[in-house]
């Protein structure tokens, strides 16, 4: 907010600059699930801030700036994809470790595979669930403000969380069967990943679920 502010009533570029550089990597993330392709997504950013730039004089009344830098690589990204019919997201890898902070696997290969059927599955879900769960996930944004970036209602994230935690517990369940020289092993270690997820989306969300 400092940045924004320097940025908006001082014409400061060193401010601009040091805003750019906060945000970038997370808002190309951002704008790659709506757009697969990383030279696209830079540039969507890249155009996202040299706008803000340009009409900085009629931006002092954003008060969430971060929110209204995602809002706009949103409708940026998408207008993106519309245009050239090729609406697609793409799997990204990096902190699923949060997802798995429980569980120790004693085969490195057992490891692979749960984070092979977790990735699967997340791959799998609706557009907008998936969204919804990779930016409460990996950015460890709140409900509001997933739902002000998105444009939803705070409860429809809940539920998107939700339903996400429900498909991927199964998995985990599958996860169960996994049998190692012949003998089903790590049985508990599925429901503890089951537990890990539901506290990360209960950290975010303050919402017990299975009430």
């Amino acid at each position: 907010m400092q940045y924004w502010n320097q940025m908006i009533h001082n014409n400061d570029m060193k401010a601009f600059e040091a805003l750019f550089y906060a945000l970038n990597s997370r808002l190309i993330k951002f704008s790659l699930l709506y757009f697969p392709r990383k030279e696209v997504a830079e540039e969507i950013v890249s155009d996202v801030f040299v706008n803000c730039w340009l009409n900085r004089s009629t931006l002092g009344h954003i008060n969430s700036p971060e929110t209204y830098l995602f809002v706009a690589v949103k409708h940026k990204a998408i207008n993106q994809s519309k245009a050239t019919a090729r609406l697609k997201l793409i799997s990204i890898d990096e902190n699923n470790e949060i997802l798995v902070e429980t569980y120790q696997p004693d085969k490195a290969f057992e490891k692979k595979e749960l984070m092979h059927k977790l990735d699967k599955a997340i791959e799998s879900l609706p557009l907008q669930c998936k969204i919804i769960f990779k930016l409460v996930k990996e950015d460890g944004m709140k409900c509001k403000k997933v739902a002000e970036i998105l444009e939803i209602s705070p409860r429809t994230v809940e539920t998107q969380l939700y339903r996400a935690m429900h498909k991927l517990s199964y998995i985990m369940t599958d996860y169960q069967k996994i049998r190692h020289k012949g003998k089903i092993v790590n049985i508990n270690k599925a429901s503890s990943i089951i537990i890990a997820l539901i506290q990360t989306i209960q950290l975010f969300t303050h919402t017990t679920f299975f009430q």
